[in-house]
């Protein structure tokens, strides 16, 4: 494998976290998708981590949601802290290359629905202070900042400040589960790059949390990039490595260049992936077998690392 990795989307926290929300699990080593020893094994790896939340999720007794996030905040803090010879938090593209040069892997914080925040643009200035770099507006679920890909809805007043408070800031918007409604009106207000995170081609497999090649376009001429997920639900019918391909040669016919494609595989947010794919170790695979199918390693350099680490070094100063 020649490619560093750089993953747009995990939820390796909130699995780590366990049933009981104590942080029992160890991200050095575990039975997930995602653990560190893994990463290190590859010749460059940068993981975003997703803080995930819902208004509908079920927390024990007393435990308020915004207590939860905080609760995950500082046991991804505890876990780098506890393994600095392996990994380090960045901030901004500069620091990824320089924990790259240090033979480090780099964590970078990002939220998936900012029901832990209120869904409030103010509180975002406190997430950039603690190195934030991106948020999805929702889950799959309405809320006060826009429908969902499940439910429908265009951006409220609330979910316009939200993205404009957000790019202020150098916090990267993530389209991923919106609704489509709530997509175009992104792209109307948009002044800097835009992703989808974990977002397929709905081309390939028509499936509602997956992007339009229309969509895809807008990604690109914003600058931003889609992250191929590995969410077999997201792929196909009982897809094999050759339909997780299937995603990223379309989208490469709509980007001749490759430049707006990369990884966001979803990592321990799955219940089902791709057969072939078996986690983080399997990114050398899905490298072998899109070269097989013809792809240079300039363009696989691209998708697995330099277009991610272009938006970031576009967006979060």
């Amino acid at each position: 494998m020649k490619f560093p990795v750089f993953d747009l989307h995990c939820d390796t926290v909130s699995e780590l976290m366990g049933s009981d929300f104590s942080g029992s699990g160890s991200l050095r080593k575990n039975e997930l998708h995602i653990d560190l020893e893994r990463g290190a094994q590859l010749p460059g790896y940068v993981q975003c981590f997703a803080f995930w939340s819902t208004t509908g999720m079920p927390l024990p007794r007393g435990l308020k949601i915004q207590d939860l996030f905080w609760r995950e905040v500082s046991f991804l803090q505890d876990s780098i802290d506890k393994n600095s010879d392996l990994i380090r938090q960045a901030r901004t593209a500069e620091e990824v290359r320089k924990n790259y040069a240090d033979g480090r892997i780099s964590a970078i914080f990002t939220i998936e629905g900012p029901a832990n925040i209120d869904f409030d643009p103010g509180k975002l200035a406190k997430l950039r202070d603690l190195g934030f770099c991106m948020s999805t507006l929702g889950w799959n679920e309405k809320n006060p900042l826009t429908g969902s890909c499940s439910t429908g809805g265009g951006l409220t007043k609330r979910g316009i400040e939200y993205v404009k408070e957000a790019q202020r800031l150098g916090i990267i918007v993530d389209v991923s589960h919106i609704s489509d409604e709530g997509f175009w009106n992104i792209m109307d207000i948009t002044q800097a790059p835009v992703v989808a995170s974990h977002s397929n081609s709905r081309w390939v497999w028509d499936h509602k949390r997956n992007l339009t090649d229309e969509m895809f376009r807008a990604i690109c001429q914003t600058g931003g990039v889609a992250g191929l997920n590995q969410y077999a639900y997201f792929l196909g019918c009982e897809p094999d490595l050759d339909k997780v391909c299937d995603h990223i040669f379309r989208f490469l016919e709509l980007d001749p260049d490759g430049t707006h494609i990369a990884l966001g595989g979803d990592l321990d947010g799955c219940d089902k992936l791709a057969k072939e794919i078996k986690g983080l170790q399997s990114y050398p695979r899905l490298a072998e077998r899109l070269q097989e199918r013809g792809l240079d390693e300039r363009t696989l350099q691209n998708i697995f690392w330099n277009n991610a680490l272009g938006v970031m070094e576009k967006c979060c100063m």
